[in-house]
């Protein structure tokens, strides 16, 4: 077997519980070792992406017991472009929480972040629905404690209101299971295709009931409204650091909407055919409505960016509902985008709020103001998907996969409109915190109005500014590259869709030592 496949959740899972028993006073050695950790997990991330571009599909047997009774880990395209993607975005933020020093601000931060990382690692690998939920919880644990870092009441009460409504989609998550596991037997995911596209139509109740509070739960994962009402106070309150790590765990709601509902509950399966796509687009078209009001609404830039957060996901899943290959493609190439654009806008809000506070609203000049109104010049653009940078490319890719669908001209009039507002709500913001502080006399940071908005005082730059300000700039260069090398990112999307779509080459892969 190849181990390769699951050495990106062994070395997280390794190193947190190293760093906790063995550097737990020593932040110096943990910073080292956080990094290196993440160093060799885009090592490991960029050699299964290689291995995967051949287009076979691999299987990694736990305990050498064959698939559907044991516990399998599968690399295809998607999962090792959605390692990959994960690898590529902790990088900056581990540097960026050094450098800003927000990783002493609390205990155990790296620690959790590698236990993220594992959590994230795992839910993109799993090949089984069950240990998708397991990482699911591991996700939901570690981030609990990533959010309350650095302590503060707020952002305490922002933690517990976030742990409870997850903790009620995971309860939703074991009820889906239990149903699907009565009908079918089993939860093993290429199993689970073969056996319910053996089941006549007639008799698939009982399993679209499974298979819609699936969808529920996917949908809570990736903040797909009216089950999003987590995402802005959760985000807006939690460290923005982490908040842009966060950026890639709607990413994993997202995936997994993508991978069952094509292999397991596909287009193509009459059990459940038309279940999903009349459901999910008129959502995410809600959803993108929905946080563009958001953005031009919000009074506080780190509730701004998550409501670009939730604007980036109406987008995302407006292509997935399409179910269709070009579409898939389109939507896989924007997941990179999304990613790196909501992390950079995290990035860049913390910023300013460390040297101004959050309120969007006219004060003094605050240091390096040419620089920082720059990077967010650069995330304005990304995120409302404006020329010449990857979220133009990327959105342009969705119109162009929709215009066949029955309602094209809905999609294309949410979204265009939705760009449109999003431009206004950013240069807004950035008008009055980088623009009209040059017109008012030097008054003290604002604070926020009241308990629901972030903890922000500024205070004095973080102790590492050069790293804080490359990490960014490396956010930043992922943007580029992403628009400089389109071309190779959509061939290899477009591959990656295609096999997708052909679900009998995964479940051959993964049931044929069985057979």
């Amino acid at each position: 077997m190849n181990h390769w496949i699951v050495a990106p959740i062994v070395l997280p899972a390794i190193l947190a519980p190293f760093i906790i028993m063995v550097l737990r006073y020593h932040l110096d050695l943990q910073r080292i070792f956080s990094v290196a950790g993440v160093v060799g997990l885009l090592g490991i991330a960029l050699t299964i992406t290689a291995q995967a571009t051949t287009g076979e599909i691999q299987v990694y047997e736990l305990g050498d017991w064959p698939a559907p009774f044991g516990i399998v880990l599968v690399l295809d395209r998607m999962s090792a472009m959605m390692v990959l993607l994960t690898a590529l975005l902790a990088l900056p933020i581990v540097l960026y929480a050094i450098g800003s020093g927000w990783d002493d601000r609390g205990k155990h931060f790296h620690a959790l972040f590698h236990f993220q990382l594992m959590g994230v690692c795992g839910a993109f690998l799993t090949g089984d629905a069950f240990n998708l939920f397991v990482f699911f919880e591991v996700l939901l644990i570690a981030s609990y404690g990533l959010m309350t870092h650095g302590g503060g009441a707020v952002r305490l009460k922002a933690g517990v209101q976030y742990v409870t409504y997850n903790l009620l989609g995971s309860t939703l998550f074991l009820f889906a299971l239990g149903t699907i596991y009565a009908v079918t037997g089993t939860l093993n995911m290429a199993d689970l295709a073969v056996r319910v596209a053996e089941i006549p139509p007639e008799d698939t109740a009982l399993l679209r009931v499974g298979a819609v509070l699936l969808l529920l739960v996917f949908c809570i994962k990736a903040a797909v409204l009216p089950l999003h009402f987590w995402l802005p106070a959760s985000y807006a309150n939690a460290p923005l650091p982490v908040a842009a790590l966060f950026a890639i765990m709607t990413k994993v709601g997202a995936y997994s909407i993508l991978r069952v509902y094509t292999l397991v509950f596909g287009p193509d399966v009459a059990a459940t055919e038309g279940l999903v796509g009349a459901w999910l687009q008129p959502a995410a078209l809600v959803t993108l409505a929905v946080g563009t009001v958001g953005i031009l609404g919000s009074q506080h830039i780190a509730r701004m960016v998550a409501f670009c957060a939730i604007t980036s996901m109406g987008t995302l899943l407006i292509a997935i509902s399409l179910f269709s290959e070009v579409a898939a493609a389109a939507a896989l190439y924007y997941v990179f985008h999304s990613t790196l654009a909501t992390a950079l806008l995290f990035l860049v809000a913390d910023m300013v709020m460390e040297r101004r506070g959050g309120a969007i609203s006219p004060t003094a000049p605050m240091p390096q103001t040419g620089l920082i109104s720059a990077l967010f010049f650069v995330g304005a653009i990304a995120m409302a998907g404006m020329p010449p940078l990857s979220g133009f490319i990327g959105k342009l890719l969705v119109l162009d996969a929709s215009r066949g669908a029955p309602d094209a001209n809905a999609v294309w009039a949410v979204i265009l409109i939705g760009s449109f507002v999003t431009i206004v709500g950013l240069a807004r913001a950035g008008t009055l915190i980088f623009w009209k502080c040059h017109d008012v006399q030097a008054i003290p940071p604002t604070e926020p109005d009241s308990e629901e908005e972030p903890v922000a005082t500024a205070i004095a730059p973080e102790p590492h500014a050069a790293l804080a300000f490359t990490s960014v700039f490396g956010a930043v260069l992922g943007l580029v590259l992403l628009t400089l090398f389109a071309g190779p990112a959509l061939q290899y999307t477009s591959k990656t869709a295609e096999q997708l779509f052909t679900p009998d080459n995964y479940i051959s892969a993964v049931l044929g030592r069985e057979e």
